[in-house]
């Protein structure tokens, strides 16, 4: 068994999406002066690595709250269009963007989960639609290139009262 890391790191001045508020990640408290070192988090809940569930763009969606852990992970593939994807399963796109007949057959088949490589956005309106039908969609993942075809995948988000999405610790597990 082996496990591939498939979340960019937090920092400060990491790129967010233009127009949010910066990350921020700042020692407050010090070894040497208080015993114990303690860094204040400021980030927004899609930065770096995140998933997004339909509260995020859809009026009355479904948010984090709504959803068991077990809905953040499970059987994953990377998509290939040879292979068609299945409900039971998530599929990630590693060398691709979703464009809007990937949205449609993604809407008609209903993978579990979708996740998107960190070198492609989503397009705003293609997410809101995937999101307003329930899709469960993880952005900025690293080290797809990594991955075989199919893996088991662990994207957990914080726990989030009411949360629209959160960062995540993402993750596959291989063999």
């Amino acid at each position: 068994m082996s496990i591939v890391d498939l979340t960019l790191p937090l920092y400060s001045g990491m790129p967010v999406y233009p127009g949010d508020p910066e990350a921020s990640i700042e020692l407050v408290h010090t070894i040497a002066k208080n015993g114990w070192d303690m860094r204040r988090l400021q980030i927004n809940a899609h930065d770096g690595t995140h998933v997004n569930v339909p509260a995020h763009m859809v009026a009355g969606g479904k948010s984090l709250d709504d959803y068991a852990l077990s809905d953040f992970c499970g059987p994953a593939r990377l998509y290939s269009p040879r292979l068609p994807m299945s409900p039971e399963e998530g599929v990630l796109f590693a060398d691709r963007n979703i464009d809007e007949v990937l949205a449609e057959e993604i809407k008609r088949v209903r993978p579990k989960f979708i996740g998107l490589a960190c070198d492609f956005e989503f397009d705003v309106p293609i997410l809101r639609d995937l999101l307003a039908t329930g899709i469960i969609s993880f952005e900025r993942l690293a080290n797809l290139d990594r991955l075989p075809a199919s893996f088991t995948f662990y994207g957990m988000p914080l726990n989030i009262r009411g949360g629209d999405g959160s960062p995540v610790r993402a993750f596959a597990v291989i063999g």
